[in-house]
């Protein structure tokens, strides 16, 4: 085995990043846990101390900081826990520590907010629904909302799509293969056409040349990414009080997974079979007679365009 224990932190990250490559994680986790495990890596600096050198009274410190001079809530130091978590189960695996400090600091410092938040996260009716969707100003963060309504689609799975991967004869979309995903064909509608079309002619002044992307930043022309799909939904969410940002209660937050939530319930609630639900949602096979079960792909469209809730979109 390379003997990485020489490496200073930068290098240490650089083979942890190559680590969650070879275990196919998807590029947006792979970013979101180097820049938390970064930014961890600058905090021990301050300290004097290496990533692989950090003890539990150094985490607790970094709770301390993170809670007391950042105004974290605990909702984001505990998903930056989570990149910890990830980070620390690679030095174990790799002989570099003996165990990994963080699940005996999130069971202890970071319970309390899985204690008080019990909440079931948030579900809207069909009229909540279209009246968030006809608040939102922008064209392409309407298209956004749209699109993750209609297909129920996660945030990195919709960031994924280019132009080319719209077929608008069957009004259908092949996403990228992932990790957690099965079945890569989604359905939309009139409605989520209408509004993709709009969205597209106005791509097209923005857009950088070459860019593939359906959906792309206004300020770079490039590629949209999570946190910028993130930060969009969430600020028409708040606009009209569907989202509260000052709160650390599942309950009273919004965000594209609940478009998740929503497609799901509103599919089932409208009498469409569960294996269809289930297809469309991409679940993963989990059973082996699942490998032999065939939907036909004409019935799924059909029972889709049947069940999926009209919001009445302009």
């Amino acid at each position: 085995m390379e003997r990485v224990i020489l490496l200073n932190d930068e290098e240490l990250i650089k083979k942890y990043v190559e680590d969650c490559e070879l275990r196919n994680y998807v590029p947006m986790t792979i970013r979101r846990y180097r820049n938390d495990v970064k930014f961890l890596s600058r905090f021990l600096r301050k300290k004097g101390k290496t990533l692989i050198e950090a003890t539990k009274e150094d985490f607790k410190d970094f709770i301390r900081y993170m809670k007391n001079e950042r105004k974290c809530k605990y909702t984001r130091i505990e998903r930056i826990f989570s990149s910890f978590s990830s980070f620390y189960d690679f030095l174990e695996e790799s002989g570099l520590i003996v165990k990994s400090p963080i699940p005996s600091i999130k069971k202890r410092y970071l319970r309390r907010y899985k204690e008080n938040n019990h909440g079931e996260r948030k579900l809207i009716s069909i009229e909540e629904m279209a009246r968030f969707i006809n608040s939102i100003g922008d064209i392409r963060d309407k298209a956004i909302a749209l699109l993750l309504a209609k297909t129920g689609i996660r945030r990195g799975e919709l960031i994924s799509i280019d132009l080319e991967d719209i077929n608008w004869n069957d009004m259908s979309i092949i996403l990228k293969p992932k990790a957690k995903r099965s079945n890569r064909i989604v359905f939309f509608d009139e409605e989520a056409a209408y509004i993709l079309r709009k969205w597209i002619r106005m791509r097209s002044s923005i857009a950088a040349k070459d860019e593939k992307a359906l959906f792309v930043s206004y300020k770079t022309g490039k590629r949209l990414r999570d946190n910028g799909v993130e930060r969009a939904f969430r600020y028409w969410a708040a606009r009209i009080g569907l989202h509260n940002p000052y709160s650390d209660r599942i309950e009273d937050h919004f965000t594209p997974h609940n478009c998740r939530h929503w497609f799901t319930t509103w599919l089932m609630r409208n009498g469409m079979p569960r294996e269809y639900v289930k297809e469309l949602r991409g679940d993963a096979r989990r059973e082996a007679i699942d490998i032999y079960y065939h939907i036909d792909r004409e019935e799924l469209k059909k029972s889709y365009l049947a069940c999926i809730p009209k919001l009445g979109v302009r």
